[in-house]
């Protein structure tokens, strides 16, 4: 029971990792404000009430300052403060190359991607230092470690979250206030559904996530572990830290595949 009474919001709570990450604060302790785009945070809440958890579902838009004001404040209100932000929200943009971008996209994708974490910080922080200190963990991705994962517009916003975990980190010094990102892989999520799905239609989800060591996507718990991981007491000494939660993917530049150690299974 990590977050025994501990007072959480959740972004992009209706489905993926946003999801999982509020079934698992509520299913340790946590009462969790739900908060999505979409009206499937009620869905995520409902969930959560039927395995006897505490958690309130609200729509917002997690790029837009007032709505982002708006949930910290009602979960402050509702749960007597508030103690762990999770900014998971993320759109993708498509994959369309830097030619084929325009302007109004790539602007959409940084507002929802990068402003959404930097006001998730900026609003949070002081609220969890007044309990006298909490976790900020945010969503950023294998994309924002290196190219070949993700759109221009995606893949700049993510290494955006990467530096901005870093810099919150030290200017929250002396508040007791962690910052850190979680780096997905491919996770079997909303935003990668089309992928999952296909290949199960044609009978290749083996080849899916086949470049990393694991050989094999991941699924939204696995990425919830570790974001509840950092947001927890656990990690209470990791700070400014970007993870890559990725099979391994990111643990080698492009190389000719061997088999390397296949004698011992």
């Amino acid at each position: 029971m990590r977050f025994q009474g501990k007072s959480i919001v959740v972004t992009g709570a209706g489905s993926g990792i946003g999801r999982a990450a509020a079934l698992l604060f509520a299913r340790e302790g946590g009462r969790v404000l739900c908060a999505d785009i979409t009206d499937a945070a009620d869905e995520t809440a409902e969930m959560i009430g039927a395995a006897a958890g505490t958690a309130e579902a609200l729509q917002i838009d997690a790029g837009n300052e007032a709505d982002v004001i708006r949930a910290i404040a009602i979960a402050c209100e509702n749960f007597g403060g508030l103690d762990v932000m999770f900014a998971n929200a993320g759109i993708s943009g498509g994959m369309a190359n830097i030619f084929d971008t325009s302007t109004e996209l790539f602007s959409d994708v940084l507002r929802v991607n990068l402003i959404g974490p930097f006001l998730a910080i900026k609003h949070a922080a002081p609220r969890i230092a007044e309990r006298g200190g909490g976790a900020i963990v945010l969503t950023a991705s294998v994309a924002g470690i290196r190219s070949g994962a993700g759109s221009p517009a995606y893949s700049a916003s993510k290494a955006g979250v990467i530096n901005l975990a870093a810099v919150a980190a030290q200017q929250l010094s002396g508040s007791n206030v962690r910052v850190n990102a979680i780096c997905p892989g491919l996770t079997e999520t909303g935003m990668t559904k089309p992928t999952f799905d296909y290949a199960r239609d044609v009978g290749k989800l083996d080849r899916v996530g086949r470049l990393n060591p694991l050989r094999r996507g991941a699924q939204p718990e696995e990425l919830a572990e570790v974001a509840a991981f950092l947001a927890s007491d656990a990690a209470s000494y990791v700070n400014g830290q970007a993870i890559a939660v990725d099979g391994g993917l990111s643990s080698s530049h492009p190389v000719t595949k061997q088999d390397y150690g296949r004698t011992a299974v």
